[in-house]
């Protein structure tokens, strides 16, 4: 079973935040995760490769964004709201609320 790491909410920073949100890629899965509230690789995946949708996860894991546990062979992802309010109170909120 593969394990991830994941920043701690004082690891975060604005920058790496910002800029796993400025694709629009990582953007559509972070909505998607915010209206599911979780949801495996799979289901997220839409039409790309899964190399290109792993690195997207990456990126969303080490800004902090999400948090993904495995569950058998299924990679379950989730937003981690409270975390990133605890750190930017509002942000994540404003950003998928004013964005198309």
């Amino acid at each position: 079973m593969r394990h991830y790491s994941h920043p701690a909410p004082g690891e975060f920073t604005l920058e790496r935040l910002l800029h796993a949100l400025s694709d629009p890629v990582r953007l559509g899965i972070v909505k998607q995760l915010y209206r599911a509230g979780e949801a495996s690789c799979s289901e997220l995946q839409g039409d790309r490769p899964k190399s290109s949708v792993s690195h997207h996860f990456r990126v969303l894991r080490e800004a902090g964004l999400v948090r993904t546990r495995c569950v058998g062979t299924t990679h379950m992802n989730a937003l981690r709201l409270e975390d990133i309010d605890q750190r930017f109170p509002g942000l994540l909120d404003a950003i998928l609320r004013h964005s198309p």
